[in-house]
């Protein structure tokens, strides 16, 4: 039973920062590494399928696993998830200091992923389940804070700390925070669970895993295979397949991970989407501009850190107060369509960079980045979230984070893989031995050290791959905002059906929607079967 704090107790003093800071830990690390790419490519050998693997098996593996992880807090203890998740996050990333080989890497990285997707929706059910009226609506405002402002911080850290030491303090930095958050979390962190949560479904976490490993495998191989080989289109179609077998596997489960029938709500389907798009293309953004600025440019990894700054300055004011003004005057749809396009527009002056670019060009595309993504996301959050049923408090969380990292993981991949493709498609050395410029293809970082006869070639062709994935990145963005708009449209039309849900934009009472969908309650794995929508975007 969950161990409500009433207001007033200092116990908030001691609760609220340990979730924070674990929340912080996690997040940070989607983010932190991609200033240390260039290092490791260096240090290490990797090619650039494979520095697409190191950031990526994180992102991947936390995406995967987080509805299970939410639903294993629920059933056996948010404390005990918070605990056993920081602990394994904590290992993961001191083996992963310690490693030299990038096999072993991105073995480690998927290691901390399993500790993150524990971690993450365990904070936020912590709170929700913890803390009265009150003052859980002020912590789940820090939380939403604290969530966007650390990658940020990832970000900064970990390019201080190369200014000084290798890429591998960045894991010791990881060891750090795991380990004061555990300390914290033992001391202060009551233990919440539902005792009547259903058993976990173990078949639907598996091949989920299955399926986005697929997907997430044929589109980082792919520039090497080859986008139309026989192997990259195979599994390409055997993962679209396995996640097919997800949803009807989901459909026969009365307590699913994930009811597929949520996404008959047009506003869950359209936050989820407009969520999923934001963050794919913002990590696929940090993960290729990183490079772009470190090795095309020449800056260190702070200062290609810092460089980013303004994104997070623009952003920031744009979520927490215009975005919500908007919202009230003009309509949440209309917000997060037009933050979209904002996003859409940045990718497009993005897409015009190039060897020789100065920093006002990437200024000019950061700026509407960031309110973009502000003005999308804090509606689109609202959505999905106001969209489930309240007692799903570890699965609720959860299905806003997996948008999140599930879109983020897919950026690195699609956009790293296009970004490869363009890269290996422009360099063409000659006078140089085969298997150097073979060597040269598989990393800029590893063409710069193949001399500067083919280093000036190897940054004109990396920059050539920088504006296909931007202008990938774009035009998917500009779908996303004509998907939301359609969906919006299509809600109006039925708001005027007699038929369809009040004029207010309340949905009906709980009893007749869940008959109108004619689907059991939604049972997420953490919770008591209760079929509850509240107010929509």
């Amino acid at each position: 039973m969950a161990a409500v704090i009433p207001e007033g107790r200092t116990a908030h003093r001691a609760v609220l920062p340990t979730v924070m800071l674990s929340l912080a830990t996690v997040v940070s690390a989607v983010a932190s590494l991609n200033t240390a790419v260039p290092s490791i490519a260096r240090d290490t050998g990797a090619g650039q399928t494979e520095l697409a693997w190191i950031i990526d098996a994180y992102a991947l593996v936390f995406a995967a696993l987080l509805l299970l992880g939410g639903a294993i807090g629920d059933r056996y203890g948010r404390r005990r998830a918070l605990t056993a998740g920081l602990v394994v996050f904590g290992a993961g990333s001191a083996a992963a200091a310690l490693v030299s080989d990038p096999n072993w890497l991105i073995a480690m990285r998927g290691v901390l992923g399993v500790g993150a997707a524990l971690v993450m929706p365990a904070t936020l059910s912590t709170i929700t389940s913890t803390f009265a009226a009150e003052a859980r609506t002020r912590a789940v405002g820090m939380w939403a804070g604290v969530a966007g402002a650390s990658a940020v911080f990832g970000l900064l850290a970990s390019g201080t700390l190369l200014e000084f030491w290798s890429w591998r303090s960045v894991f010791v930095l990881n060891v750090v925070l795991a380990a004061a958050a555990l300390i914290a979390t033992l001391a202060a962190v009551p233990e919440s669970a539902e005792p009547d949560a259903p058993k976990l479904d173990l078949t639907g976490a598996a091949i989920t895993v299955a399926g986005l490993g697929l997907l997430v495998y044929s589109i980082i191989e792919a520039p090497v295979a080859g986008w139309a080989s026989v192997r990259t289109l195979a599994g390409l179609a055997a993962g679209v397949l396995v996640l097919a077998g997800f949803v009807a596997w989901e459909l026969r489960r009365p307590h699913p991970l994930l009811d597929p029938r949520l996404f008959r709500i047009r506003p869950f389907s359209a936050g989820t989407l407009s969520i999923t798009l934001q963050f794919f293309a913002f990590f696929g953004f940090i993960f290729i501009v990183l490079q772009y600025l470190q090795l095309v440019k020449g800056d260190s990894a702070l200062i290609g850190a810092l460089s980013l700054v303004p994104m997070a300055l623009a952003m920031m004011p744009s979520a927490r107060v215009v975005a919500p003004r908007l919202a009230a005057r003009f309509g949440a749809p209309r917000v997060i369509t037009a933050g979209l396009l904002l996003v859409s527009a940045a990718l497009l002056v993005f897409s015009l960079l190039d060897e020789t670019s100065g920093y006002w060009l990437l200024l000019a595309g950061l700026l509407p980045l960031g309110a973009g993504m502000g003005l999308a996301m804090t509606p689109a959050t609202a959505a999905i979230i106001d969209a489930l049923p309240r007692d799903k408090q570890g699965v609720g969380s959860a299905v806003n984070d997996l948008a999140r990292e599930l879109g983020g993981a897919l950026g690195i991949a699609v956009l790293g893989s296009v970004l490869q493709s363009g890269y290996r498609a422009n360099l063409a050395p000659e006078g140089v031995p085969a298997p150097v410029a073979e060597q040269a293809k598989e990393s800029l970082a590893m063409a710069l050290r193949a001399g500067p006869g083919i280093a000036a070639e190897a940054r004109t062709a990396f920059a050539a791959g920088v504006q296909s994935a931007m202008l990938t990145a774009a035009i998917a963005l500009a779908g996303t905002a004509v998907a939301v708009a359609a969906l919006s449209r299509a809600r109006r039309a039925r708001t005027a059906d007699p038929a369809g849900p009040p004029a207010n934009g309340d949905h009906p009472h709980p009893a007749d929607r869940a008959a109108k969908l004619n689907a059991p309650p939604v049972g997420g794995a953490g919770g008591r079967g209760e079929t509850r929508y509240t107010r929509q975007v």
